[in-house]
C-alpha cells in the first residue's frame, strides 16, 4: 500500500501471483487526471468518478496523503478527508482466509450532501476471460453499468487458473459498473468491478447515494474470497 499516494492499494497477491494491474509505467500524483497520473492498482474514488464543474477528474481521494492510524500484520486502518466536499473516509483492510475492507462515510460539514463512493480496484484483465458483460475489442475500452441492486458478487478468474469472488454490501453500495481496458489509455489492460453508493459516476439527484446530514455517518463494506 501507499499511503502518500492517495492511499492506493498497489498490489494483491493470491499464492504469488499479482491480481492487480500494474500499469504502464506512469506514476504522477499530481497529473491533474487520473489517466494521466497512472491508472493502476487500487484506488477509492470520493467524492465523484466523472469530473464535474465542481469535483475534479476520478475526485479527490487518490490525490492526497492518507493517515495510517492503526496497523498491524494483517490489518490496517487508514483516514481520508475532502476539501472540496467535506468528508471523511475511514478504510480498514483485514487479511485472513479473505481480504475485508471496511469503510466509514462521514459529513464533516455544516450542511447536508450526498455522500459519494466508489471502489476502483484495477485488475488485470486478459482478452477472453470471462467478465459477464460484452469484451471490449482490442485498442478500445468499455464500461457497463449494472441495474441497480441486481448484483451483489462478482467472479473473475485467469488463465493461469487463479480465481477470485469480489462481494459487498448491496444494500448500501446498489450501484455497479464495470469497466475493461483491452490496451486503450495508451496500453492498459484492466478490469474495474464498481460497487458505488449512488449511480452514475458522480452525485446524481436521478441516481442518488445517501443525503448524511451534517455529523451523520454511512458503513459499508466489501470481501474479496479465494475461489
Amino acid at each position: 500500500m501507499r499511503p502518500e499516494r492517495g492511499g492506493r492499494i498497489s498490489s494483491l497477491k493470491l499464492r504469488g501471483e499479482e491480481l492487480l494491474d500494474q500499469g504502464i509505467d506512469v506514476d504522477d500524483p499530481g497529473a491533474e487526471g487520473f489517466v494521466e497520473g497512472g491508472a493502476w492498482g487500487w484506488d477509492e474514488m470520493v467524492p465523484n468518478v466523472l469530473a464535474t464543474d465542481a469535483l475534479p477528474d476520478h475526485g479527490e481521494a487518490w490525490r492526497m496523503s492518507w493517515e495510517v492510524l492503526y496497523l498491524t500484520r494483517h490489518s490496517v486502518f487508514m483516514r481520508a478527508s475532502g476539501r472540496l466536499v467535506p468528508w471523511v473516509l475511514d478504510r480498514t483492510i483485514e487479511v485472513t482466509d479473505v481480504v475485508r475492507v471496511s469503510y466509514v462515510y462521514r459529513n464533516a460539514g455544516s450542511e447536508p450532501h450526498l455522500a459519494y463512493w466508489c471502489a476502483h480496484p484495477l485488475f488485470k484483465y486478459e482478452p477472453g476471460m470471462e467478465t459477464g458483460v460484452p469484451a471490449p475489442s482490442e485498442g478500445s475500452s468499455a464500461k457497463v453499468h449494472l441495474a441497480p441492486g441486481s448484483v451483489e458478487r462478482v467472479a473473475l478468474r485467469w488463465g493461469s487458473g487463479a480465481g477470485i469472488e469480489m462481494s459487498w454490501d448491496a444494500a448500501v453500495t446498489p450501484y455497479v459498473g464495470i469497466w475493461i481496458c483491452n490496451g486503450d489509455l495508451g496500453g492498459y489492460r484492466q478490469i474495474a468491478i464498481e460497487p458505488a453508493t449512488g449511480g452514475n459516476d458522480r452525485p446524481d439527484p436521478s441516481a442518488p447515494p445517501p443525503l448524511l446530514e451534517p455529523g451523520g455517518t454511512l458503513r459499508w463494506w466489501l470481501q474479496i474470497r479465494d475461489l
